[in-house]
């Protein structure tokens, strides 16, 4: 631990940052949410700072809140939809996995780390706890790095900051963020069951968290030796590895191991990681990575979109004007699945949005391709799946309008008599 650890009341923000600083945030349930208050409270003070942060779930940064320093992020993503409302969110499009990266070349500024790490163990090493992403990443390259030590964040296997590394530690013992299960639906449940299909034993899961996701874990405790590689990982995993269905035996990569780069969910799941060999956490660079991913066969993975055209682009950020969503790893994880031996690359979607009066399924997207029709695998709905890999765009519009809402097949069919016609 560093000796030279701060009560969080004698942390003065004026005397450390620099005008201009930018900032960059641990994310999720890695959010340091005491630098955060802290921030808000004294960011006033320095003029002409700005901060990023992936994705935050904890509620404090609101245009209220925030009004002393600019916003960025990768997306929309929890809690700072409402920043996007109110224009005070900067949206970088990027995919996760490139945010480390553009870190270390200085193109997401980064004078300043402020992250969230477990107590050191006997080495003098920090866990990066709940988050390791793009941690270290921003601890290299940051001028000053400023670390929550939090006693109740877990010490969990894989990325470690040495003490060494942090200029001012602040010590203190509160919850980290939790993020509790959603409720699932009926919709929610159907999705799942359509997903659930294509997971088999043997199989390498990938998913986020959410609804959806938690419902299709729940329908996987009849299959044996499931594997887990993925971005992030939520409660649900817990009750898969306790059940003797997670075992990661036949994984080419990393047997044994559930690896991971986010932990999203409730002091249940933090408790189960601490120092518990059967999960590694790890940066982007690995989790993300073409090549390690390139080693896994019968990869199943299963993200989220706003909305799908009838060609099979998928849009998972922005309905009109409207930013909602972000890249993520979609597109990674989404490539990874559809070439993976045996495996699947899955985009679940409700039918329907806005109580049933508008469809998902649409003729054209009403934001930006976050994923290319020539990438897109399966797509899922509570009304079947669409297999598209390899399927012309005339018999893959038959396919998703067969998926839509019935309320909505007669126009969606009208809207793709031009593309069946053409026979493409």
């Amino acid at each position: 631990m560093n000796p030279a650890a701060l009560d969080p009341a004698a942390l003065d923000l004026a005397a450390l940052l620099r005008p201009g600083d930018r900032i960059v945030f641990g994310q999720a349930c890695g959010e340091p949410t005491t630098l955060v208050e802290a921030l808000i409270a004294q960011g006033a003070a320095v003029p002409g700072l700005s901060a990023f942060i992936a994705t935050s779930f904890s509620g404090l940064f609101t245009p209220e809140t925030a009004g002393a320093f600019a916003l960025s992020s990768m997306g929309a993503i929890g809690a700072l939809r409402a920043m996007t409302r109110a224009g005070r969110l900067a949206v970088i499009p990027v995919h996760v996995s490139q945010v480390a990266p553009l870190i270390a070349a200085g193109i997401i500024g980064c004078d300043v780390a402020m992250i969230q790490v477990s107590p050191a163990d006997a080495h003098g090493r920090h866990s990066c706890g709940l988050v390791s992403d793009y941690v270290r990443a921003a601890v290299a390259r940051a001028r000053l790095v400023i670390a929550e030590v939090n006693d109740a964040v877990p010490f969990t296997p894989g990325e470690t900051i040495p003490a060494s590394a942090i200029d001012v530690a602040v010590r203190v013992d509160r919850a980290p963020v939790e993020v509790p299960a959603a409720a699932i639906g009926a919709t929610d449940a159907a999705i799942a069951r359509h997903c659930a299909r294509f997971i088999g034993d043997g199989s390498v899961i990938q998913t986020g968290v959410g609804a959806v996701p938690d419902a299709i874990l729940r329908l996987l405790h009849d299959r044996r030796d499931l594997g887990v590689h993925s971005g992030m990982l939520g409660d649900g995993l817990v009750d898969l590895v306790e059940a003797g269905v997670v075992t990661n035996a036949r994984k080419e990569a990393d047997p044994g191991v559930s690896i991971n780069g986010a932990l999203i969910g409730t002091r249940r799941l933090y408790a189960w990681a601490h120092r518990n060999p059967a999960i590694r956490m790890a940066a982007t660079s690995y989790t993300h990575d073409a090549a390690v991913l390139g080693r896994l066969s019968r990869l199943v993975t299963i993200n989220s979109a706003l909305e799908v055209d009838l060609t099979g682009q998928v849009n998972a950020e922005q309905s009109g004007s409207a930013y909602l969503g972000g890249t993520g790893g979609q597109v990674d994880f989404v490539r990874a699945g559809a070439r993976s031996p045996g495996g699947h690359a899955i985009i679940a979607l409700a039918a329907t949005a806005k109580g049933g009066t508008i469809s998902r399924i649409v003729p054209a997207l009403s934001g930006p391709v976050t994923t290319a029709r020539t990438e897109v695998d399966v797509i899922v709905t509570e009304f079947g799946a669409a297999e598209l890999k390899g399927v012309a765009l005339a018999e893959r519009a038959r396919r998703l309008i067969a998926i839509a809402h019935p309320d909505f097949r007669e126009t969606l069919a009208r809207a793709a008599h031009p593309i069946i016609q053409r026979g493409f």
